[in-house]
């Protein structure tokens, strides 16, 4: 079985140089007209594996669209200007490639494939902290789609860990913004963002420091009862960290202790911490 394998694609090889050599060497356009669909497809691989632009490759499996509908190659085809224009950075026409293909054919195996290029289209367009974020939540959207369409495959895997960092990028985001307004003293707009992390992005490494930050505002704005509580939280949740050793110097130099006091949003969030249950 091996050698026949072996000789399968000796055999392909010869067919594809043949297929060059009619070109001219490649350089210039083979008569589509007179070929069969899969030696438009295996030149369209081979631009894919040679040339940079995965533009390249593009042209060539879009005629196998275009004079083999419907057969099995143009199927192949069809995921794999997805996957070129996804090389080229061409992300918009990937995404909407990737689209068709799920459209036309909902219950081939490349669906998981073609709807985890969907989702990288926009993850690889996640822009630095600083910037708008409407792509990091389009992002996470179409990988949760992978993640609970297709959960068994080595797609889904891979969806997960990129939700876990998209994720993340949208605390960091809160984050920095909260931050901001910390540092200019607008320490109710700073509460603000610190909260979205603590009550959205609980499961992400920023939460430390959002307690802490809110430690600190709260201490501003001479709330003793919640940065009390936010420090218990904290405490409770991550007493090694460099962020519960700041807060719990910040409340002892006022005399203060890490304790749940009153009735607020983040007591609450204190009685779900103690029950076990993180929001």
């Amino acid at each position: 079985m091996a050698g026949g394998g072996k000789a399968a694609r000796l055999l392909g090889g010869l067919a594809l140089v043949a297929v060059l050599a009619a070109c001219g060497g490649g350089n210039r356009e083979p008569d589509f007209e007179q070929m069969d669909a899969e030696a438009i497809y295996k030149l369209g691989e081979y631009q894919l594996e040679t040339s940079r632009k995965g533009s390249d490759a593009v042209t060539y499996f879009a005629e196998v669209e275009r004079l083999y509908p419907y057969s099995e190659w143009a199927k192949r085809a069809l995921i794999m200007q997805a996957f070129a224009y996804h090389k080229d950075r061409d992300y918009e026409n990937s995404r909407a490639t990737a689209q068709r293909y799920i459209d036309t054919y909902p219950a081939e195996e490349d669906a998981a494939y073609a709807k985890y290029l969907l989702a990288l289209s926009y993850y690889d367009q996640i822009d630095e902290v600083g910037r708008d974020q409407g792509l990091t939540y389009q992002a996470l959207q179409a990988l949760r789609a992978v993640i609970e369409e297709y959960p068994d495959s080595d797609y889904a895997r891979s969806a997960i860990l990129k939700f876990d960092l998209a994720f993340d990028h949208l605390a960091a985001k809160e984050m920095e913004i909260g931050r901001y307004y910390l540092k200019r003293k607008n320490y109710t707009a700073a509460i603000n963002r610190f909260r979205v992390v603590v009550e959205n992005f609980q499961t992400t490494s920023h939460t430390p420091e959002a307690l802490h930050r809110l430690v600190e505002a709260y201490l501003s704005l001479g709330f003793t009862d919640e940065a009390q509580t936010a420090a218990a939280i904290l405490g409770h949740n991550f007493r090694s960290t460099e962020w519960y050793e700041d807060s719990y110097r910040l409340l002892t130099a006022k005399g203060l202790e890490p304790k749940a006091r009153g009735d607020s949003w983040l007591a609450r969030v204190y009685r779900q911490v103690i029950r076990g249950e993180w929001l």
